[in-house]
């Protein structure tokens, strides 16, 4: 019998996970994908809001803030890479320009700190490359970047330093109510579990629906984005946002904290939990849309494009709560934008509510400190050498573009929950994420990877768990 179960091993069911393993109780998390940060976590904005958006009141706006004013120090406790290089709304229309204002108002309600309008002098001042139909902006300096991805991780091996499992690969069919638990029928068996988190992302509704009456809808709205080089990193300095609209914020245009520029996303509604698929059609209204708030971006830089989906739910608000008709069921749903931001926040709020729900004691042992992968660039010449004396292998280079060690891919498999996948050697390490995506380092990553664990040869290493091998109609023998 596990106390409590988290399904969904996202941002937010991570942060959950991390605050739980605060407490005396046994917690579990099952995840359908074959690794953490899987699903709406990995593709997105990579933005920390500073929360002016979010209307006064909802769940959105109060958390948003939370976690907005947490990231600064969880990213030096966790050791995730975290940047507060601010935010512009860019106002392009001087018959609009009291939206500023309205966004003005709305942030000071919703406790946002240091929000002002600037015009056009100082905005160019401060982006020489925003639009010359620019008339002024709304300036939040409190907004930041971060990276999801370990953002994400951080807190899953947090999680699991301190006694929290997880069930990779784990899929939930179905759950039932039996006496004061439920029995949670998975791919892999049945679970029994005293609580259950619902942190399923786009996946929340089916989730929801399997215990209570009351269905809700999540719908999938679908982001598409572009990814530029490193060369193009310094187009901007800060976030540069659109004035947002019904369907979210617009396209924006932002540097990333491992020196690109993201540009996106589109937003279109969508009924395929899966439709990651990016559009000739998504990608143009990218740049046309982004040539509004900033000229010339230079999309001969562009190494990449994607799509993640938002899980949207029918209220415009987060969804935290007991379920009504199923009590010990917590909801975590409708987590859309700003979802990242808010996750430490959503996960201290779920913890506290079962810490009530379930009188729950702190640990004396709780661990509350992360150390991430060694980065033999952030390290001088003579630590270098002397990390290369100690484990040659940091001085053997896998990745050209990003400069990743086979070092770094090692760490990242033998570290806790440690990456079974190309994707996952992807997100812990950047391996992958350069200038030729993967065109180089794919096979030597793909040997390291057979060689380091037991259970993957060359046939069976995947790109992202499942079906997505890359070799196939060979044996063993003949690699």
């Amino acid at each position: 019998m596990i106390d409590v179960t988290i399904i969904g091993a996202g941002v937010s069911g991570s942060a959950i996970a991390r605050e739980l393993s605060r407490y005396q109780a046994s917690v579990c998390v099952v995840e359908k994908d074959e690794d953490v940060c899987s699903g709406t976590s990995k593709a997105n904005s990579a933005i920390a809001h500073a929360g002016f958006d979010a209307m006064p009141g909802t769940l959105m706006a109060k958390l948003n803030v939370e976690g907005s004013k947490m990231m600064p120090s969880l990213s030096k406790e966790l050791d995730f890479p975290f940047d507060m290089i601010g935010s512009l709304v860019v106002c392009t229309d001087p018959e609009t320009k009291d939206a500023l204002n309205d966004l003005l108002e709305r942030g000071k309600k919703n406790g946002v700190e240091g929000l002002r309008i600037v015009e056009r002098e100082e905005l160019l001042q401060m982006e020489p490359n925003i639009s010359d139909q620019a008339v002024a902006a709304l300036y939040a300096p409190t907004a930041g970047i971060v990276c999801p991805f370990n953002m994400n991780i951080a807190f899953a091996e947090n999680a699991a330093v301190n006694g929290v499992e997880f069930k990779m690969n784990t899929e939930v069919q179905d759950i039932r109510r039996e006496g004061d638990h439920y029995v949670i029928s998975t791919n892999q068996g049945e679970i029994e579990s005293r609580y259950v988190v619902n942190a399923a992302g786009v996946y929340a509704d089916a989730i929801h629906n399997m215990v209570s009456e009351n269905k809700i809808k999540i719908t999938p709205r679908k982001g598409e984005y572009l990814l530029l080089d490193k060369s193009a990193g310094k187009h901007v300095n800060s976030t540069i946002f659109m004035l947002p609209g019904k369907m979210g914020k617009g396209v924006l245009v932002t540097p990333t904290v491992h020196g690109n520029l993201l540009v996106g996303p589109t937003a279109k509604n969508i009924e395929n939990k899966e439709g990651v698929n990016t559009t000739r059609s998504g990608l143009n209204e990218i740049m046309e849309k982004s040539a509004q708030t900033v000229k010339n971006v230079p999309y001969r830089e562009v190494i990449t494009s994607f799509a993640g989906l938002r899980a949207s739910g029918e209220n415009e608000d987060f969804i935290i709560e007991e379920v009504k008709d199923a009590p010990q069921f917590i909801d975590c749903a409708g987590i859309e934008s700003p979802g990242l931001t808010s996750s430490p926040a959503i996960g201290v709020m779920v913890a506290n509510m079962l810490k009530e729900m379930m009188n729950l004691q702190e640990k004396d042992d709780f661990i509350s400190e992360r150390k991430g992968l060694v980065n033999p660039k952030a390290l001088t010449l003579e630590e270098r050498n002397e990390l290369i004396r100690q484990n040659p292998a940091y001085g053997n280079i896998i990745c050209r573009c990003e400069m990743i060690t086979e070092g770094e891919i090692l760490d990242a498999i033998h570290r806790p929950l440690g990456a079974r996948s190309l994707d996952g050697i992807k997100r812990r390490t950047r391996a992958g994420m350069g200038r030729c995506q993967a065109g180089f380092c794919s096979p030597r990553t793909m040997e390291i990877l057979a060689r380091e664990v037991p259970e993957l040869d060359m046939n069976t290493v995947t790109k992202s768990g499942g079906k997505s091998t890359f070799i196939t109609g060979a044996d063993k023998e003949d690699l």
